[in-house]
């Protein structure tokens, strides 16, 4: 059933935002954005139904080699600058748009980060708080964030075999802590694969952006 403002039916709109993010038309996001906040539409729907929704559309569109890195990157960014005119509204009315907290990293000695980058876009899409720590992040630096940012997920990369035998030392110290089961850890990377991920004690393997995406709600729904 359409949401009601003023008696106007506001689920058109919703889908002119997504629309707009699956085209990567900056000018339509920020001037559908601006009617959302003008006609004092709920802010959340709007991102729930059309933001959200338009880049889950632009995850598969990737996934299905329909379009590619740079084109994911410029939805973001717009999708981001679009968000930007809503957050304040989410915060005056006290509403939450997350739906869980992501630490994200890439492993201490490993300097590759495009495959970490693409799974940050597809988180934050769908609507995830993603704390990126960069890459080459030391193996304490993970332990040392989670303890003072509690997410709900880590999640871990790497892109050589000669790192990736850095993730199980995370897992090592977060049990040395006590802690280990109050966190769902995701791996990824080309070398990693989920036998190995399972033999280290990982929740899951996200092998692909699509994965990870899937992986997190099943984990956080």
């Amino acid at each position: 059933m359409p949401v009601l403002i003023k008696g106007e039916p506001v689920m058109e709109i919703f889908d002119e935002i997504y629309d707009a993010i699956v085209n990567r038309n900056r000018d339509e996001v920020i001037k559908l954005a601006g009617e959302v906040r003008d006609r004092g539409i709920d802010p959340a729907q709007a991102i729930e139904k059309g933001f959200k929704k338009g880049m889950e559309k632009i995850g598969e569109q990737f996934a299905d080699l329909e379009i590619f890195i740079p084109d994911m990157i410029a939805a973001a960014e717009i999708m981001n600058e679009g968000l930007d005119i809503l957050r304040p509204l989410l915060k005056s009315t006290g509403a939450k748009i997350s739906t869980g907290r992501i630490l994200l990293g890439t492993i201490q000695g490993d300097v590759h980060e495009i495959g970490k980058n693409i799974v940050k876009i597809m988180l934050e899409g769908s609507g995830y708080e993603v704390i990126d720590l960069g890459r080459d992040v030391n193996v304490l630096t993970f332990v040392d964030k989670y303890q003072e940012l509690k997410p709900d997920i880590i999640g871990i990369s790497a892109l050589m075999t000669n790192t990736m035998v850095n993730i199980p030392r995370v897992i090592e110290n977060l049990k040395m802590l006590g802690v280990r089961d109050d966190v769902r850890i995701m791996v990824g990377g080309a070398p990693v694969l989920p036998d190995w991920a399972e033999e280290i004690g990982a929740d899951g393997c996200g092998d692909s952006a699509k994965e990870a995406v899937k992986l997190a709600k099943k984990w956080l729904s």
